[in-house]
């Protein structure tokens, strides 16, 4: 049995697939799949991607059996803000070298209100205290321990369900807080914390400042998406119905958000409790905090909000008065793209001189008018470790010929950002373009897949958008070159023969080209043919263009139109595969997969259309075989026509012994499992490929 191996390797590399169908069986032991599963099993960050499919929403809602008991959240809640936006003053006063501590905030808390609300209510908010404090010390599973909460609180209401866990997480931080303020000047105090064995926050909080900044954009989140919850739930029913859009499906997401606000207790509780004990074993690993502040971010980002403010706000570090650079190239503040629709561009510093021309061609095109108004922000992503002046010169030299806003520096952006980048939008090497609209809610994953298809048309690039595309498209040859031949719209009109070819090898160009005209010229038929390069061979492709015009063979495009046509090909493949369509139901997908196969091949190929859209494909040695046996299918040609009969002769080809190779950059849209090889129909094995020199 053929096992496939897949694993993702990031680096500055390019990361290829490459699927062969003369490949050597790969086997991976049992042990092997043993250990990784149960790394996975024990890797509970599977739980940050699971908790927002169909399945974990199911296992939530399984937990929910409320009984109508009524819990007033108000007043509860204004003691928790009131507790957690007092400690969060002082945490930010101590890690930044200020001594003593702030007690300056008003205490508006209606004490009676919150006697009353919690009547009855203090054991479960007891209960929940040890259950967070015991799970986190003897170092349980997050999403056990939170599911373990849910059920704990099965009777009560989504709104009072999060109220009540972070009325307990309060009480854990308060008492926490209040002996770390106050061990330097309180024997008592101080005496717990020797017990506890705690660290000397306040005297070395430099390492630990991460960490509680971390906690800190957390609890601000949890707050606030509380707050939302507490106010969707509070909605008055007679006005409002909750079965009917958009409420409808925000009261969806409440089962999950409360998820997520558990979870996060219990995240921030282990990060406090992983102090006890510590004393001077401070923590010098930053990865707990960027867990946190990932996750703060992660709900920040896919919240709705009500602008794209305030997502902007949390991509960029708070540091400095100006964020942005504008087309113009000069400092601006990050407002300018509040409440438009904006295209985060992602990349690494390697993004090409093409890509970036061809997308300036949209960006400065048809988006003028009112209704395709939208901005282009620049989000460079880069490895920290290694920046030297190099890196800063490339920087700036790309940033220098972008018509759009960029951020003033790569460091700029806040790095739990970019983790959420590369974990959530899956950005790994191949630039991406996240849409915005003008709330900050993200319409598609990666809209240049369908810029390059169809431009501006797709506009505002959502998913939904780029689907109903899809169900209008054929496979034609207006699909397949676009725009990029001026003179397609004539030679159609002029019932012309058009023949799109690629490959680098000049000897079977010389050959091809000379034989079809012949072919051609016998059957007095009208023909254009037209040389498309071959996919990552710049330098290759520009030298055998030079001469195929030298020698006057053909037509050939130029650097970027190459670049365009085989980076729309990709764009297809990967927009379909992203849209769930295979090559078995997907005519469109096992055309493209044909056409970057034949490319993978360092043979030539060669496609025949027609203005009716009579398609006829091959490899380069059958169709160069069937151009020299011209008499073979000559008559059969002048009955039938050129294409129908040089499909004829093409079937009766048999190839045996070939080898097809589909090679593709890893992207965002996902790379298919299972791919057939155009010439035979077998099933391809998937091989890795890295390249550091792509021409």
């Amino acid at each position: 049995m053929l096992t496939k191996h897949i694993t993702r390797q990031t680096s500055k590399n390019s990361n290829t697939f490459v699927y062969s169908t003369m490949a050597t069986p790969i086997s991976l032991s049992l042990s092997s799949l043993a250990s990784k599963s149960q790394q996975l099993v024990r890797n509970e960050r599977r739980m940050l991607a699971a908790s927002d499919d169909g399945a974990m929403t199911k296992l939530i809602q399984s937990t929910h059996a409320p009984d109508g008991r009524f819990v007033d959240v108000k007043p509860i809640l204004q003691v928790i803000d009131n507790v957690l936006h007092h400690i969060i003053p002082n945490i930010d006063h101590a890690m930044n070298g200020g001594t003593g501590h702030i007690d300056a905030l008003d205490d508006r808390t209606n004490s009676s209100a919150v006697d009353g609300a919690l009547d009855a209510l203090a054991y479960i908010v007891h209960k929940i205290c040890c259950e967070v404090s015991c799970k986190c010390s003897g170092g349980g599973d997050a999403h056990a321990t939170t599911m373990g909460i849910l059920n704990m609180l099965s009777n009560y209401s989504w709104d009072a369900k999060v109220v009540l866990t972070l009325a307990a997480f309060a009480v854990n931080f308060g008492e926490f807080w209040l002996i770390v303020q106050l061990c330097t000047s309180n024997s008592l105090a101080k005496s717990v914390a020797l017990l506890k064995q705690l660290p000397d926050i306040l005297e070395h909080s430099q390492p630990l400042k991460p960490h509680f900044d971390a906690l800190n954009k957390l609890i601000n989140a949890m707050i606030d998406v509380t707050k939302c919850i507490v106010e969707f739930t509070e909605l008055p029913s007679e006005f409002i119905s909750i079965d009917v859009p958009p409420l409808s499906i925000a009261m969806a997401h409440i089962p999950t958000a409360t998820y997520w606000i558990i979870w996060s207790v219990v995240a921030c509780a282990a990060q406090i409790t992983g102090l006890v004990g510590m004393r001077h074993e401070f923590i010098t690993s930053t990865s707990e905090a960027w867990e946190l502040s990932s996750l703060a971010h992660k709900r920040t980002i896919e919240t709705p909000q009500m602008d794209n403010l305030k997502i902007l706000l949390k991509i960029l570090r708070n540091e400095g008065t100006y964020y942005l650079l504008n087309p113009d190239k000069t400092k601006v503040l990050n407002d300018v793209l509040r409440r438009k629709h904006v295209l985060l561009l992602i990349s690494d510093l390697d993004i090409s001189q093409e890509e970036i021309r061809v997308l300036e061609a949209l960006y400065k095109g048809e988006r003028v008018s009112s209704e395709l108004n939208y901005e282009i922000l620049w989000l460079p992503i880069v490895d920290r470790s290694t920046w030297n002046d190099g890196y800063e010169q490339k920087f700036l030299s790309l940033q220098s010929i972008m018509p759009w806003y960029t951020v003033n520096h790569p460091f700029a952006i806040e790095p739990a950002v970019i983790k959420y980048i590369m974990e959530v939008w899956g950005f790994v090497k191949k630039p991406i373009a996240v849409t915005l609209d003008p709330k900050g809610k993200a319409l598609c994953p990666n809209a240049l897949n369908m810029m390059w298809i169809w431009g501006n048309s797709a506009f505002p690039f959502s998913s939904e958008k780029e689907e109903s595309f899809w169900k209008a498209e054929a496979w034609t040859l207006e699909l397949l070159v676009d725009r990029l031949e001026p003179n397609l719209p004539t030679w159609v009109s002029q019932q012309k023969v058009v023949c799109f070819y690629g490959g680098v090898q000049m000897e079977w160009i010389e050959s091809f080209t000379t034989a079809t005209k012949a072919v051609a010229k016998a059957l007095d038929i009208g023909l254009e043919m037209v040389y498309v390069g071959k996919n990552n061979a710049k330098e290759r492709v520009k030298k055998i263009t030079g001469l195929i015009k030298e020698k006057q063979l053909s037509h050939a495009w130029e650097d970027d139109n190459v670049w365009f046509f085989w980076n729309r090909l990709e764009s297809m493949l990967y927009s379909k595969t992203q849209h769930g369509k295979t090559i078995e139901n997907d005519a469109i997908k096992q055309e493209v997969m044909t056409m970057l196969a034949y490319d993978g091949s360092e043979n030539g190929w060669a496609v025949f259309f027609t203005g009716t859209d009579e398609m006829v494909r091959a490899n380069g040695d059958k169709v160069l075989s069937s151009m020299e046996s011209f008499d073979e299918w000559e008559k059969l040609a002048k009955q039938m026509g050129f294409i129908p009969a040089l499909r004829k002769q093409l079937e009766g080809i048999t190839d045996d012994h070939h080898c097809t190779r589909l090679i593709l950059p890893e992207n965002s849209g996902g790379i298919p499992e299972r791919v057939q090889c155009a010439e035979c129909g077998r099933p391809m094995e998937m091989y890795f490929m890295y390249r550091c020199c792509v021409e």
